[in-house]
Parts: structure tokens; C-alpha cells; sequence
């Protein structure tokens, strides 16, 4: 039973990536299409992140009252209606409030699995359990890149978007069936009274081991995520000075890179654990490696291959440990309160930096800078930023830990 509610979940959250991440793939094409700058480029991928950070504080309130199905499938619904107003938009406007809309509709397809593991999963199962979520997005990572490339003749992207309405359709259809309602268990009614009310947000704001966490989940991991699923691209088109086809050979290397990676996540943690070994020492010890890579790449520039940013995206990977260990912090009748707030954290990360680095490369052309010096130095703010953001993480004391 746990592995068919898994595979439903896993279905759709690996639609939601491939939403996620075409952006990277379609850039050339929208660029060329709708005259986009790089600016409009980090807007439109950001505008994903940013419906669903909008979404991420009621949703945890409404997974913890209502569970993951019933959450899951009225969130999906909205999610074929962003496809739908995607594939007929004709203006930047319009595929950017679409692209709000899909992320908004695909915002529960991870929360509401690990709300509903966090229940039902032991702690060593959880993390495995979401690193091999976190692999199935990393698949859906992978359809984003040269499938879609492939695909692209025959369909155009407008028919790309109606294929991925249907395809949450059906996932809708198997999440309906084989998904559990959500009964009572250890904790379930919990938060239905005082602590179901306005102060269970502050509870989790104020928690020291999610303020541990927090900074590396925006800058560190949600500015991995930026780089996966929008800037990759452009760094081998516009540095490096592939072709959009070559680009989306290398995305999709990376991609498949980041799928191997999780699957081991999932395959050692859970024996990690058992040994007693800290979400935190881990990250700890990887993130600076993923740092000095990053400082690598950009020092390289034009000699970067995708082999150099998988690497990158392979070592910032051990970020992702935050979320199921911040989840464990806190009782079972808070978890989607709990991880809806990091999220929340992780996907305004992604927004900002996504963002943040497309306004930046304009700002340093627009100073005479060469196009592929400008993403360069972009990337080195991204870079002294997380760097700050370690150091920060560094320095909360060890008493922070989750009980």
C-alpha cells in the first residue's frame, strides 16, 4: 500500500518539476518568439516559485486539518487550468500569470506526501522517503530537457502544455483511488483546537532549529534549484556559446545527474540515521564544497562544461536534508505547518535568485559589460551571498538542534 500512495505522489510531483524546469528548455524559443530579455527570462521561471510561495502558508494549515488527498486534488485542479492559459497565452502577461497559476496549482505535490509520510513513515523512512521524491523531480527534470526537445517539432510548446493538462488529469484520477483519507492518528487532532489557530506559525518561526535552517534553504539549496532549472541553460548558451540543443543535452545530463543523487540519498540515510549521524554535520560538511565549485565555475567562464555545474548541483544536493529533518522537529500535528513555512523559505529563495541574477546580467550589460561577464559577475553576487549565508548557519549554536 505505502509503495502504490508513494508511485500516485510521485506521479505528480514529477509533473510539477517538469513544469518547473521547462522554462529552461523553452527559453530560446520564447525568447525569440516574445523578444524576451534575460530579466523577463528570470521573471517568467520565477513567477512558478512565486504562485507557489503564495500558496505555501494556507496549505500547511489545510494539509494539517484535511490531509494530503482531499489538499492535493483541489490544488491539481488549478494546476490544468494554469497548462490551459498557458498554451493560449499570446503576451509576456499572459504566459507570466499562467505560469503563477501552475505554481500555485502544483504547490501541494510535494508538501502533501511528507505531511502524510511524517504520519506514517518512521524517521529513518522519512528521509529516504523524501529523497526518492526529490528523485522523482529530478526525473521530471530530465522529461524537461531533451524529450521536450524532441517533442518541440511535432507539437510546438503550446501542445506540450495541453499534453501536461492531461497528464494531471490522470494523476488527479490515480491520487483519487489509491490515496488514503486522512483519520485520526498519533497527534491528528492536535492542532484542531489553540494550536490550529493563528499562533501555530509562530510557533514555527520562532522554533531555533528552523531559524538554523533557514538562510541555507533560501540561498543555498533554493539558489541551487534556480541555477537547475533556469540559469544552467542560458550559462551554456550565452558563456560557453552552445546551441539551444546542446544546452538541453547538458540540462538533461545534469538533470540526470541530480536523479542519481537523490536515489542514494535515499538508499544511506536511512542507515545514517540509525547511526546517529546529523542532517546538520552533513550539510556542514558538503556545503562548502558545492561553494568552492561554484567559484570554480564562474573563474572558468567559457571552459565550463554541464559537467561542471552537475557538480555543483550533486554537492548543494545535501541541503535538501533540511527539509524532512526540520519536519522531525516538530510534533506530527505541525507537520504541514512545518514544512509549508520552509518551503515557503526554499521557493522564495528560488524566486529571489532566479530573479535576482537575470536583473543583475541586465544591470551589467546596461553598464557596457559583455553579455557573458555580466551572468559571471551575476553569478559571483549569488556566490558572496551564500557564502554569508553558510557562515551564518556556521555560527548558531549546537543547543539549536531538534529535540
Amino acid at each position: 500500500m505505502a509503495i502504490w500512495v508513494f508511485l500516485a505522489f510521485a506521479a505528480a510531483y514529477f509533473l510539477s518539476a517538469l513544469l518547473r524546469a521547462i522554462t529552461a528548455t523553452l527559453a530560446p524559443t520564447l525568447s525569440d518568439e516574445l523578444s524576451l530579455q534575460a530579466r523577463d527570462l528570470g521573471l517568467l521561471a520565477g513567477g512558478y516559485f512565486l504562485g507557489f510561495a503564495a500558496t505555501q502558508l494556507p496549505l500547511g494549515r489545510w494539509l494539517d486539518r484535511h490531509g494530503p488527498k482531499k489538499v492535493i486534488l483541489v490544488f491539481l485542479s488549478v494546476a490544468v487550468l494554469g497548462c490551459a492559459a498557458f498554451a493560449w497565452a499570446t503576451s509576456f502577461n499572459g504566459l507570466l500569470a499562467a505560469r503563477v497559476l501552475i505554481g500555485a496549482g502544483v504547490s501541494a505535490c510535494l508538501m502533501a506526501p511528507l505531511t502524510g509520510y511524517r504520519r506514517w513513515l518512521s524517521a529513518g523512512m522519512q528521509l529516504r522517503a523524501n529523497s526518492w521524491m526529490l528523485m522523482t523531480g529530478s526525473l521530471g527534470m530530465v522529461a524537461a530537457t531533451l524529450p521536450v526537445q524532441w517533442l518541440m517539432p511535432y507539437v510546438g510548446w503550446r501542445g506540450l502544455f495541453w499534453l501536461l493538462a492531461l497528464g494531471i488529469v490522470l494523476c488527479m484520477v490515480f491520487l483519487a483511488w489509491l490515496v488514503p483519507a486522512w483519520s485520526g492518528g498519533p497527534g491528528a487532532s492536535a492542532t484542531a483546537g489553540s494550536e490550529g489557530a493563528g499562533r501555530g506559525y509562530a510557533d514555527v518561526w520562532r522554533h531555533p532549529y528552523f531559524r538554523k535552517m533557514a538562510l541555507i534553504g533560501f540561498f543555498n539549496y533554493g539558489g541551487m534549484v534556480a541555477i537547475q532549472t533556469l540559469w544552467a541553460g542560458p550559462w551554456l548558451v550565452r558563456v560557453v556559446g552552445q546551441t539551444p540543443f546542446e544546452s538541453a543535452t547538458g540540462l538533461f545530463w545534469i538533470n540526470l545527474s541530480m536523479l542519481c543523487t537523490f536515489w542514494t540519498w535515499g538508499l544511506v540515510t536511512p542507515g545514517l540515521a540509525r547511526r546517529g549521524v546529523p542532517v546538520e554535520r552533513l550539510i556542514a560538511w558538503g556545503m562548502p564544497l558545492s561553494l568552492a565549485v561554484l567559484a570554480f565555475n564562474i573563474w572558468q567562464g567559457a571552459e565550463t562544461t554541464w559537467v561542471h555545474w552537475a557538480l555543483f548541483c550533486i554537492l548543494s544536493t545535501c541541503g535538501s536534508l533540511s527539509q524532512p529533518a526540520v519536519a522531525m522537529a516538530f510534533p506530527a500535528s505541525m507537520a504541514g505547518r512545518a514544512l509549508s513555512a520552509y518551503n515557503l523559505v526554499i521557493f522564495a529563495g528560488i524566486f529571489v535568485v532566479q530573479w535576482g541574477i537575470g536583473l543583475l546580467a541586465d544591470g551589467f550589460e546596461a553598464l557596457g559589460w559583455s553579455a557573458p561577464d555580466a551572468l559571471r559577475a551575476s553569478m559571483g553576487v549569488f556566490l558572496g551571498v551564500c557564502v554569508l549565508s553558510y557562515a551564518t548557519f556556521l555560527s548558531v549554536k549546537a543547543h539549536n538542534r531538534p529535540s
